[in-house]
């Protein structure tokens, strides 16, 4: 068993499931992330109200059926392997029949569709940014675990702009998408997998960055104040250096 699958097994047993949408906050900025699952903070801001916005359809849960494809919204979905659940926005299925179109969700594990794909509304232009790749990635990997199928590709739709992003799940992007899921467990203090030990601290510096402003915990966070080479920092280490 190699280190990727030893990393699998421990996750596995793992007792807490983590939202995926952590991933892309841990992608984002290791310390957001923290801020919100170690300390529990939340907060808001116009990007994080246009999103809910955007969400507003996709959180209905239900289906349609359109141009011979059912769209099942708001799908919970989970992975026991990798200790995470959540739900996906829209998951695309591809009837093997036009009869099976109106299956319901527990047919699909008796194999009754030709493909399956999920897809991930986001606020903004189109534009890559490897954070919403490797969210889409993991609700693949869930959809993989819950379904036994193997699933090529997503999307990501991108509302200011009005159009998709064809994403493919590539052996690199499963392989960061599984990275950060041990360095999540490993920052919550839940995993102890020898070859993926996360040196990040339970809450990690602040480091400030020009995406900083554009963060709903900004306020919550102050970079400029407590970064890593703020006066505020300098001062606390000459304070109590021995």
């Amino acid at each position: 068993m190699d280190a990727i699958e030893n990393q699998q097994s421990e996750i596995g047993n793992l007792k807490e499931a983590l939202p995926l949408s952590l991933l892309n906050d841990y992608l984002y900025c290791h310390r957001r992330a923290a801020l919100k699952v170690v300390e529990g903070w939340r907060s808001a801001n116009q990007h994080t109200a246009r999103g809910d916005i955007v969400h507003e359809h996709a959180d209905l849960r239900g289906y349609e059926i359109t141009k011979g494809v059912k769209l099942l919204r708001a799908l919970p979905v989970f992975s026991d392997r990798l200790g995470l659940n959540g739900k996906c926005d829209i998951v695309e299925v591809e009837a093997a029949s036009t009869s099976n179109l109106k299956s319901q969700i527990s047919d699909l594990k008796l194999g009754g569709f030709a493909a399956l794909r999920p897809v991930e509304f986001k606020v903004g232009k189109r534009r890559q940014w490897e954070n919403d790749d490797a969210q889409l990635c993991a609700q693949a990997l869930c959809l993989e675990e819950m379904f036994q199928t193997t699933i090529p590709r997503g999307a990501v739709f991108h509302a200011d702009s009005k159009r998709r992003r064809e994403i493919e799940f590539t052996p690199e992007l499963r392989a960061l998408t599984e990275r950060t899921i041990a360095n999540l467990h490993a920052l919550l203090g839940q995993s102890e997998i020898s070859n993926f030990k996360s040196e990040i601290p339970p809450l990690p510096a602040a480091e400030y960055r020009e995406a900083c402003e554009d963060c709903s915990l900004y306020e919550i966070c102050l970079p400029k104040a407590t970064g890593v080479d703020s006066r505020v920092e300098r001062l606390a280490r000459e304070l109590f250096q021995i």
